[in-house]
């Protein structure tokens, strides 16, 4: 029988056991027939591909089953966070295809309730003011196979406690000089329940209550509750927080408080690739990159400005799909969903990267041909154009070879190609400057063959893209490799970091590139596949006298040789 509360077919979606977690609370009637999920990134860095699967997961799950995901900014660590990180986040959810409509909340709305709930536990018994440095705090806590000692502050009384505490929020200590714990097993087993601090002396101003607050929140606190306050029935987190979800528990429990219920998936771990919000710090504000949107970044602001389109990642994060085991997935098969959307939509247009002159010798000296050109071979609603053809033109280099050995298809002295959608040309000459380079190739063209056909059924072994010479469009061409030589960059040996492993070759910029005219009305971001070259868009830093295309990706995995060295 069919679920009500289900949009879409289960038989054909990819089965993970958090849907199937759902599916039961939902024939259990454990929920009501409500789902409530909810996105909590901290707002400290931008996000990247790893949050782009949580999203994925959190509203994904939320629309399918009639439910509604909150987007929460965890910004319970001021010292960290800011507002530009804030506007970044949402812009990339809605960027992914998500929206969380008036459900835009942030930890520090709730600041009043968590202090009233962390006095409440003081007043229980099961929080107290402790005097220990976090220094030895920890080595209080003991080890996995060494149990913890009490703090000589564990048994204060509730009312010095109540006392302290009140103090703590007004200010009357120092940083570090107090924190509030919870009262729970300091010979616990699991090391998250040895009295876990729950807040903190922090005076730093926040990004949304100024100085209001010097005191703060830890995360495994303010998390759980802020789920319960708004009434979340599946917390969704990676695997990380497995050992804080007897925590997580404890605190809603012991309060009595609406219980929200957490699971943990394995989080996506992308070959050739850092997800660590440090490391990818590290690398924008030592600038090894140009910003958090470096095209060569697994920032998801990255993926938009190096031409990645929304869907190809949210194919991406279903294909993967949701385990409980942490595994590294090959950031080939991101390429791969890049690519198979990117062959069905984007316009197809030619452009010359290292241009080659080439003089055809017989065509008319002041003679300009319009030539019709599909725009999608496979997608005949997307139309033509025309692309101007002249007695000059531009040619890749690669595409040219004096003394070709028999395996090269492509031009050379006595050989005939095609020109993409025009003429049968033959290479008659070359002509080098005085050290002995190339600069320029003649050719002859045969009239007879308009249209890149011949009439009397002659064949030749090789198709070339070009770009008339007076009517190409100057820009710049950036082109983007994996940042990282080897496949796990966070393995690093002794003496050496994940920046060793950093790719000399990952950005190389191409200037004087010319591309056919049709270019010059592209917009900012929008895809257009080159022909034989790969995936390309207009960046933001572009202007009207220097257009900058991005490569997206190449047509095929051009870096595997890289990946294996």
């Amino acid at each position: 029988m069919s679920n009500p509360f289900v949009e879409t077919d289960l038989s054909t979606a990819p089965s993970n056991f958090i849907r199937n977690v759902i599916l039961d609370d939902l024939a259990a009637n454990r929920t009501n027939g409500r789902i409530a999920t909810r996105f909590p990134p901290e707002p400290n860095g931008y996000l990247h591909i790893g949050h782009a699967k949580a999203i994925c997961l959190s509203f994904g799950l939320a629309k399918e089953f009639h439910g509604t995901c909150n987007l929460r900014m965890d910004d319970t660590n001021p010292s960290k966070e800011e507002e530009e990180y804030v506007k970044s986040i949402q812009e990339d959810v809605r960027w992914l295809g998500f929206d969380w409509k008036d459900r835009l909340f942030f930890a520090s709305d709730y600041f009043e309730q968590l202090f009233d709930y962390a006095m409440a536990l003081v007043k229980m018994g099961k929080a107290y003011v402790d005097d220990l440095s976090l220094e030895e705090i920890r080595e209080y806590r003991g080890t996995l196979t060494e149990p913890g000692k009490e703090s000589p502050y564990r048994n204060r009384s509730i009312e010095e406690n109540i006392d302290l505490f009140q103090k703590m929020r007004e200010g009357v200590f120092l940083d570090g000089e107090k924190v509030l714990r919870a009262k729970i097993n300091m010979f616990s087993p699991n090391i998250v329940m040895r009295d876990p601090v729950l807040y903190r002396i922090r005076r730093v101003s926040h990004h949304r209550t100024g100085d209001q607050w010097c005191i703060y929140p830890m995360y495994d606190f303010a998390h759980c509750l802020s789920d319960s306050l708004e009434n979340i029935t599946h917390s969704l987190c990676t695997l990380e927080f497995e050992n804080n979800r007897e925590l997580y528990d404890w605190i809603l429990d012991t309060l009595g408080v609406f219980r929200s219920h957490q699971y943990e998936f394995a989080r996506l771990n992308l070959s050739y690739t850092v997800l660590s919000k440090r490391k990818l710090i590290e690398l924008v504000e030592k600038k090894y990159v140009s910003g958090w949107d470096d095209p060569r970044m697994p920032t998801i602001s990255g993926f938009r400005r190096r031409g990645v389109p929304a869907i190809a990642i949210r194919q991406f994060c279903e294909r993967i799909g949701v385990a409980k085991r942490d595994s590294v997935v090959d950031n080939a098969l991101l390429d791969f969903c890049v690519r198979e959307e990117l062959n069905k939509t984007a316009p197809r247009v030619m452009g010359v990267l290292r241009p080659l002159k080439v003089v055809i010798t017989n065509y008319p000296e002041s003679q300009t041909e319009e030539i019709s050109a599909l725009n999608h071979p496979e997608d005949l609603a997307q139309g033509t154009r025309i692309v101007p053809f002249s007695k000059e033109l531009y040619i890749e280099q690669d595409d040219f070879m004096e003394n070709a050995p028999k395996q090269f298809y492509r031009l050379t002295l006595g050989r005939e190609v095609r020109l993409r959608y025009a003429y049968y040309v033959t290479c008659t000459d070359v002509v080098k400057d005085d050290k002995g380079n190339i600069i320029e190739i003649h050719c002859t063209y045969d009239p007879a063959t308009k249209g890149g056909n011949s009439p009397d059924g002659r064949k030749v072994k090789s198709t070339i893209h070009w770009v008339s010479a007076k009517h190409a469009m100057d820009a710049t061409v950036r082109l983007y490799s994996p940042l990282f030589l080897v496949e796990n960059p966070n393995d690093a040996p002794e003496g050496k970091t994940f920046l060793d492993h950093l790719s000399p070759l990952s950005r190389e910029e191409l200037h004087y590139c010319k591309l056919e005219p049709y270019l010059s009305v592209a917009k900012i971001q929008e895809p257009y596949q080159f022909e034989r070259l790969g995936y390309f868009c207009l960046d933001p830093d572009t202007t009207s006298q220097n257009p900058i295309f991005n490569r997206t990706i190449p047509l095929r995995d051009i870096w595997a040789k890289q990946k294996e060295q």
